[in-house]
């Protein structure tokens, strides 16, 4: 085991989440799954919030699973939270017995506060480090070095511009090509001053650093994070038992606009069980914003596996629709 301490995590709209739980109905026991585990916030939060209840978290970083297991013994609560070290999209592998079953679900999307502070995975152009950026290092998937050295240009543009949204992303993997033909660029600080070299002058200082929409990018490339996410929300949706809920917290608006088709979809192809509870997505409150700055970008969307009582409009609409099929 990993004798790593695990560094302190904010959870992200964590009494948003708490509120909605209040909306479950009376029951004997609850099921919860925390696909995100991190520095377990939600999950500890979710199982004291609601009593007779079990959680099932996933975490695919071993320093967060090996450092949550100490906490979960510490904290007697062995059996009421059940620590699974593997991707949340891999769920089905260990929970089949409970398809429909579920109550709540969560998912922090935000990378853990541990990992940009303790900088050796990579993540963070804030320290000199191997350019790795893998979630699960006990695995041997390509990690951002091999992506940096080893993919064409226009392929490292494409990501550039694609999963960050980097208007330079051209010049930068041009930039890439260049220097990676005398030697592989093996670090963070090298890639950040490489990419801070493609600014024009007169924004390369400014409040955002240069580097970071292009690091979000390989990170979301290495990590395959929208594509887990596209195919598991579907596949949650399955799992819960009825009026059960689904939140997702993302931070950037990739993920967001994902969450946000993707329960539109749910509801369009459930309308007679499914509501959308966050018409617009819930935003942490001012106080939360001022005691921790990451959550700025925060975005709580919730989806419930029940249906609202049906509007005069709908109800017409629904007849007609039956009467012409």
């Amino acid at each position: 085991m990993s004798d790593k301490a695990y560094t302190g995590h904010y959870s992200v709209q964590l009494q948003d989440c708490l509120e909605y739980l209040e909306q479950l109905p009376k029951k004997d026991s609850y099921n919860f799954i925390d696909g995100t585990f991190g520095g377990g916030g939600h999950t500890f939060a979710f199982v004291e919030k609601v009593k007779n209840s079990k959680i099932y978290s996933f975490d695919q970083d071993i320093e967060a699973f090996e450092n949550g297991q100490k906490r979960i013994a510490n904290e007697s609560k062995q059996g009421v939270i059940n620590l699974i070290h593997d991707n949340f999209s891999n769920f089905e592998n260990h929970l089949s017995e409970l398809k429909g079953k579920i109550d709540a679900i969560v998912l922090d999307l935000g990378v853990s506060s541990h990992h940009f502070d303790s900088g050796e995975r990579g993540f963070s152009f804030k320290y000199d480090a191997p350019l790795d950026m893998r979630m699960n290092t006990t695995s041997d998937g390509e990690t951002a070095r091999d992506i940096v050295n080893e993919y064409d240009e226009e392929d490292i543009a494409n990501i550039l511009y694609t999963y960050g949204e980097e208007k330079f992303s051209r010049r930068i993997a041009s930039k890439i090509i260049e220097l990676r033909s005398e030697k592989p660029i093996e670090t963070t600080f090298e890639l950040a001053d490489l990419i801070k070299s493609c600014y024009p002058g007169k924004i390369r200082h400014g409040r955002i650093h240069p580097a970071t929409k292009s690091f979000q990018a390989l990170r979301i490339k290495v990590n395959s994070e929208l594509d887990v996410l596209e195919r598991s929300l579907p596949r949650f949706f399955d799992y819960l038992d009825e009026n059960g809920l689904l939140m997702v917290i993302s931070f950037h608006s990739l993920e967001d606009r994902i969450v946000k088709h993707c329960f539109k979809k749910l509801f369009n192809e459930n309308s007679d069980n499914c509501t959308i509870l966050t018409k617009k997505p819930k935003l942490p409150s001012q106080k939360e914003v001022e005691e921790n700055g990451r959550s700025r970008s925060a975005k709580l969307r919730v989806l419930r596996k029940a249906m609202e009582e049906l509007s005069e409009k709908k109800k017409k609409y629904q007849k007609f629709k039956k009467q012409n099929n």
